[in-house]
């Protein structure tokens, strides 16, 4: 199973529980295969450096290289889309997710979730995901 994770489910997935910090197992496992590409990491970087989150740089690049790195392919997306209106930005989803042939684009946006499918990638939220794949 060849999966792209949007940035919420990335960092719901490493620092909160719940239904989220469920896909953990799952990449370690290698039950799915994360799908990565340069823009998109440059994105989480981004994102756990908020400062609500509270991790110093060094805990940042732990918890990328060691908990989430070992288990991800790198995917060069060709294509540039134009597909997320309200944010361009999450394009870059999409984009690796058809370049890496993902089965699965997990995501709690609710613009790509109205989408359903694009490419031949279906795209749920982390609950749909587990409860039609791995429950």
């Amino acid at each position: 199973m060849r999966v792209v994770l949007d940035s919420n489910v990335f960092v719901s997935a490493l620092l909160f529980g719940g239904v989220t910090s469920e896909l953990v197992a799952l990449w370690q496992k290698s039950d799915i295969t994360l799908l990565l590409s340069r823009n998109i990491l440059e994105e989480y970087f981004r994102v756990l450096a908020y400062p609500k989150f509270q991790l110093s740089k060094e805990e940042i690049r732990g918890i990328i290289e060691g908990e989430w790195l070992p288990f991800v392919e790198i995917i060069k997306p060709g294509i540039r889309l134009k597909v997320v209106k309200r944010d361009p930005s999450d394009d870059k989803f999409l984009e690796c997710a058809v370049a890496g042939k993902a089965n699965v684009l997990i995501s709690g946006d609710k613009e790509l979730l109205s989408l359903n499918r694009y490419h031949g990638v279906q795209i749920l939220s982390p609950s749909q995901f587990l409860k039609e794949y791995f429950r």
